[in-house]
């Protein structure tokens, strides 16, 4: 097909760009089926995969022959390919979809083994340890290399920040896919199915079509099935015009420092796909920031009830499926027979807002309150019931009388300045932008540490702001707050920058017309609340895991991979590789 060069101002506004890019999406649509109407989509290759599963072709050449029987328009793409001939157009593109449903079927198990390995390993950052010295980051690295050797694939080990597997193509340029081996910590409590089987976080366990398992989606089932795509690439002998580098990082959880080091030591692809996010193609992102508020510990004498501990997520980038407190001091019967008779008003005023529960128990002289909500990614609190600041609320509300400690005061903290909402209103800082959506901010973390309570929201700063005038902003309403109610604390916000890419291109064309003609689906640009390691690499675009319309597990309790998704990811990946990898120029 034909593609006619757009010629747009050096300094287009990215509105304008993400509208263009829309637009160009639409016209060139109706288009493409027509002049590649030798290349076979969706129900071709449902088909073509249903045969194969019932069916498993010895080999690659085995499978050709099926397909080409099966659909005879395949035959001078397949003649093409074994006769060693430049692939392009239509032959290219129905070579990479083979090879795609080739991979689904032929590594499935094989995939899902790798990934129980993965998950096995516990990359979970250590505060006592640099997380390059981390035992299972390094264990990580080696089972990469272990694979990379067997694949006929080229390993790099970047001082365990960053490992390099490449599958080298013939000319000059690379480009780049990055993902990331480190994991959010697990309360393991917490990952227990509504039937009360309990599951390991870091054992994958299969039910049905999920696979559960701490890293599953975010991101070790993208770098097992990026792995074998760029196996099943290289076995094939299909040639590339480019190499192609994956990049797994091992600190993008707890702030890229892994890929900052790796920057500095190594020059990094001009263009880049990032397999941490979601479909069809993400070309903005908001900004991720940790707002942490402070109160000093404050001594209380046991006569009056108080809260002596509370708990929520174990990061601050998750809604947490759980909170708790403890209360000690005062009449524990007293205090429990409050909390149970404000318990059921409590949860009938608020359950508009989302589903939540409250358990209240004697534990010895103290009680402890529960409160369960709904797990979700700190980037999308909309899809979890976060149940820290009922929590909260819910202790305010009690008619309990609790001495005034440093957890009274985060309490207080949390019912004034946040509520159930999650956009910012009790701060008086919301925002939206019509492409990337509001501003969003929940608390999700509570600890002591360093003698203080610590209180942690999880910021996601979309295009409007900037990072210097939100962080003001939300400190002169928490400021304003602490002097009305004569709280002490201190405010530590970092806070990271929302990112919009120029989104036109061959390549972000092609890995549409990957993902639409795989899933059937609306394929256009799209953006997101989570924040990746694409904003430190130059022309990066996240190309999945997520489907679009389905929860995305990554941080929750029970985080999950669905089989079916994984596949098409194996799929579409493998395809994406002979494609993009083909290009004649990436723009």
């Amino acid at each position: 097909m034909t593609r006619l060069p757009v010629q747009l101002p050096a300094r287009f506004p990215v509105a304008t760009l993400l509208a263009t890019a829309l637009f160009a999406a639409q016209f060139i649509a109706p288009f493409a089926s027509t002049a590649h109407a030798a290349t076979i989509a969706k129900p071709e290759l449902d088909q073509l995969v249903a045969s194969a599963t019932t069916h498993p072709p010895a080999s690659f050449q085995t499978f050709l022959d099926a397909a080409v029987k099966a659909d005879p328009r395949l035959a001078a793409s397949v003649r093409a390919y074994r006769a060693k001939k430049p692939l392009q157009g239509d032959d290219l593109t129905n070579i990479g979809r083979l090879l795609g449903v080739y991979n689904r079927v032929h590594n499935h198990q094989a995939v899902l083994d790798s990934i129980g390995e993965m998950v096995a390993l516990r990359t979970v950052r250590d505060d006592k340890v640099p997380q390059h010295e981390n035992p299972a980051i390094v264990d990580f690295g080696k089972l990469v290399e272990r694979m990379a050797r067997d694949f006929g694939l080229q390993f790099r080990n970047v001082d365990n920040r960053v490992f390099e597997v490449t599958l080298p193509g013939q000319g000059k340029e690379t480009f780049g896919i990055l993902t990331h081996a480190d994991v959010v910590p697990v309360v393991a409590d917490e990952w227990v199915l509504d039937d009360g089987t309990k599951l390991d976080p870091f054992k994958v366990t299969r039910v049905g079509d999920y696979l559960y398992g701490r890293g599953t989606i975010d991101d070790k089932g993208s770098i097992a099935a990026a792995l074998y795509a760029m196996k099943t690439v290289r076995e094939s002998g299909v040639p590339l015009a480019r190499t192609i580098r994956l990049m797994i990082e091992t600190t993008e959880e707890t702030g890229g420092d892994g890929m900052k080091y790796y920057r500095e030591k190594t020059a990094l692809p001009e263009y880049n796909i990032v397999l941490d996010s979601k479909y069809p193609a993400v070309v903005a992102e908001k900004g991720s920031g940790a707002l942490t508020v402070r109160f000093a510990n404050q001594a209380v004498d046991g006569k009056q009830p108080a809260i002596v501990a509370m708990s929520g997520a174990a990061s601050a980038n998750a809604i947490p499926q759980t909170a708790t407190a403890r209360i000690a001091g005062g009449d524990p019967d007293a205090v429990a027979a409050a909390l149970d008779k404000a318990r059921a008003g409590f949860i009938a005023q608020h359950a508009a807002q989302g589903r939540f529960t409250i358990d209240v128990a004697r534990n010895g002289d103290a009680v402890d309150v529960k409160v369960n909500g709904s797990s979700a990614h700190g980037s999308r609190p909309e899809e979890g019931v976060n149940p820290l600041p009922r929590l909260a609320m819910f202790l305010q509300a009690s008619g309990v009388t609790l001495a005034d400690n440093q957890y009274a005061r985060a309490t207080r903290y949390l019912t004034d300045l946040y509520g159930t909402g999650y956009l910012g209103e009790r701060l008086e800082v919301g925002y939206r932008d019509d492409f990337m959506g509001p501003l969003t901010i929940s608390p999700t973390l509570i600890r002591e540490r360093n003698g203080k309570l610590e209180v942690t929201a999880n910021v996601r700063m979309p295009r409007g702001s900037t990072p210097d005038a939100l962080r003001a902003s939300i400190a002169k309403r928490i400021e304003a707050w602490a002097a009305s109610t004569h709280t002490a604390l201190e405010i530590d916000h970092v806070q990271g920058d929302w990112m919009a890419r120029d989104p036109k291109g061959a390549w972000l064309a092609t890995l549409l017309s990957v993902y639409g003609d795989t899933t059937g689906l609306e394929a256009k640009p799209v953006p997101t609340a989570g924040s990746t390691t694409a904003k430190l690499m130059p022309n990066a675009i996240n190309f999945g895991p997520a489907m679009p319309g389905k929860k995305y597990t990554a941080h929750n309790a029970r985080e999950y991979k669905e089989v079916a998704d994984l596949n098409l990811d194996m799929q579409m990946f493998t395809e994406m590789l002979v494609r993009v990898g083909n290009l004649k120029s990436m723009q």
